[in-house]
């Protein structure tokens, strides 16, 4: 490895680390305006992210590929169906937040690396091998005991894990990279975003502007806690092994899941243990299986050469 591969390797490293450190302590932010409804929240968070990304567009000199796929009436349809699920994560997982379901919304994401196995399996016939197999296996015992426990379905978790697990799979298919796709994604959702906005403006009911500038500055702001984690995401996906990615994917959950039981105190009874005990053990069968596929790629890809 040359001197500077090492250095783009570890400012990957770190910009990566980073984007999912900033995902996990998301909570914190939200709490923070709780006072405001999450779905005018959710309002705010989509247009300043539009207003944001424009700017980083503007600045990275990237407008000439950022309408291109629009072109394509297929790349349209997907990012519109894309715009959908993430805005039905976000008012998801805020709603989750502020009415006290840290833990259900760290469970979610625990749980979407195995969805996106199953939607692999679904929609592109990717079959999944035996471990990945008892991993699934694994997390459907989580979700079982959850319902046995507590009598009810764990929806918040497996909405959240399903929603973006078709995000991911709709972005997978769309010709479009990540900073012009989020563009584009909350360019279909602003007018209506920004719609609601005015409405509850004139009709005297916005948290905005009510006299609090901390959580106007805030709300201003979820432009900026939207689009900064991506950013540093995607430059540090392109540095990195998959692997390494995947690993790190774990932090934003495990951060959120400490917030949810520490800082929060959120309920987190023996049932609790016995449902996230069964999740971790399937991500930790999941990623070894996922080690091995790839070492077992690239051993065959030299012996190739």
């Amino acid at each position: 490895m040359t001197p500077s591969s090492h250095t783009e390797k570890t400012y990957g490293f770190a910009a990566a680390l980073g984007a999912f450190i900033l995902w996990g302590l998301l909570p914190i932010y939200w709490k923070a305006v709780q006072s405001v409804d999450p779905f005018e929240i959710l309002c705010h968070r989509i247009v300043w992210s539009l207003v944001f990304i424009a700017v980083i567009l503007t600045i990275k000199k990237r407008w000439a590929e950022t309408f291109v796929p629009i072109r394509s009436p297929k790349n349209l349809g997907i990012l519109v169906m894309s715009s959908c699920c993430i805005g039905l994560n976000w008012l998801l997982y805020i709603w989750a937040v502020n009415n006290n379901h840290v833990l259900d919304t760290s469970l979610g994401y625990y749980i979407n690396p195995l969805v996106n196995v199953l939607l692999g399996f679904i929609f592109f016939r990717e079959r999944p091998s035996p471990m990945q197999y008892l991993a699934i296996g694994l997390a459907a015992l989580g979700v079982v005991n959850s319902i046995v426990s507590h009598g009810e379905l764990p929806w918040i978790s497996l909405a959240l894990g399903i929603s973006f697990g078709f995000y991911g799979l709709l972005r997978k298919v769309a010709t479009v990279e990540s900073l012009p796709g989020l563009f584009l994604e909350t360019a279909v959702l602003s007018p209506l975003a920004l719609g609601y906005i005015i409405f509850l403006q004139a009709k005297g009911a916005s948290g905005f502007l009510a006299g609090d500038l901390s959580v106007d500055l805030l709300l201003v702001g979820a432009g900026a806690v939207t689009a900064t984690p991506l950013i540093g995401f995607a430059f540090g996906a392109r540095r990195l092994q998959l692997t390494t990615v995947g690993i790190l994917q774990y932090c934003a959950p495990s951060i959120a899941f400490l917030l949810g039981v520490f800082l929060y105190g959120e309920p987190f009874e023996t049932t609790h243990l016995i449902t996230f005990g069964l999740i971790w053990t399937a991500l930790a069968v999941y990623t070894v299986d996922s080690v091995r596929t790839i070492r077992r790629s690239r051993r065959l890809a030299r012996s190739a050469a």
